[in-house]
């Protein structure tokens, strides 16, 4: 007998416990990509520690790896639902050493790139726990080694691009890019401004997780606001999605002569942080101004100067 699949994750999250063991135990059996990336958002969605806060972006990077993993797990003698104990290691050495595809790239998969494709292979496995498919954890020792190379190097903030791209901005690009370059603000955020959520000088954030934040803005960032009308009935500013802003930044950057520099709005928002840092000297107030929840996380939006503590050790 064929089972009537579900269109959707939250159809999964609604069948019997038996219903749901069936349908994830026979996707494992079968290879089922696509029903396995169903089980995973359906376990992401009503399971993980988010539940439905876990962000779009997250739930299509983790669909993305599923594709990845299964097909390599088919072809390589991998039993999904009892797996070898090396099985999760064979994994990540095949990731190692396989060619990177990215346009312009060479070389093999970076640091960044494997793990995220192993965050996925492990919240499979965590979502076939939750269905009662299997117990297996064949990730659990499995070692994702780190990128010896920091984030920041790697992806180091704008500095004076900023100021040069500004200047080829129609006045809502400039507005996006002071948003995310002055302001802070990730560029999912930025793209969700409302006209209600400016209030004066401050600025409220819908964040990550469904986290919400008070942003100072600062003198050029309201001058930029200032006098932008609603682009929608809702209030929003921008009706731009972020291939659509990406394309449109780019563009502005090799109109500036940037075209090289270019490298995502990520790179704007450590400028912010670097600034701030700069400033302050204090990793806390820069993590809760760019809406961190660890410090962690904000040493790695910061550029440190060489000589940060020259004239601290001059007179040891």
């Amino acid at each position: 007998m064929t089972l009537v699949r579900p269109t959707d994750a939250l159809t999964l999250v609604n069948l019997t416990d038996q219903a749901l063991r069936v349908r994830a135990v026979e996707a494992a059996s079968t290879y089922d990509v696509e029903m396995l990336v169903q089980v995973t958002q359906a376990y992401m969605t009503a399971g993980s520690r988010k539940g439905a806060r876990t962000s779009p972006k997250t739930l299509a990077a983790y669909a993305l790896a599923v594709r990845d993993f299964v097909p390599w797990a088919q072809d390589n003698g991998m039993q999904l639902l009892r797996p070898g104990r090396r099985d999760g290691g064979r994994y990540v050495a095949q990731l190692q050493t396989r060619p990177s595809q990215g346009r312009g790239k060479t070389g093999t998969l970076s640091a960044a790139t494997i793990a995220q494709y192993i965050a996925g292979a492990r919240a499979l496995y965590r979502a076939l726990r939750w269905a009662g498919a299997t117990e297996a954890q064949p990730f659990e020792d499995a070692h994702v080694p780190p990128d010896p190379t920091p984030g920041i190097v790697k992806n180091p903030p704008y500095m004076h691009e900023i100021d040069e791209v500004l200047k080829h901005c129609e006045p809502r690009l400039a507005a996006l890019l002071l948003l995310c370059g002055h302001a802070g603000l990730r560029v999912s955020e930025a793209l969700n401004i409302k006209v209600t959520d400016i209030q004066g000088a401050q600025l409220t954030v819908h964040g990550k997780g469904g986290k919400v934040r008070r942003v100072p803005l600062g003198r050029r960032v309201r001058e930029a606001l200032t006098g932008l009308p609603p682009v929608q009935a809702d209030g929003r500013l921008f009706e731009w999605t972020y291939h659509q802003a990406k394309y449109r930044m780019g563009v502005a950057f090799q109109a500036a002569g940037q075209g090289q520099a270019w490298r995502g709005f990520h790179a704007a928002r450590k400028h912010s942080g670097t600034r701030l840092y700069r400033a302050t000297k204090d990793f806390t107030r820069v993590g809760l101004f760019l809406g961190h929840s660890s410090v962690d996380t904000t040493r790695r939006y910061v550029a440190l100067e060489e000589n940060d503590v020259g004239n601290e050790v001059e007179d040891f």
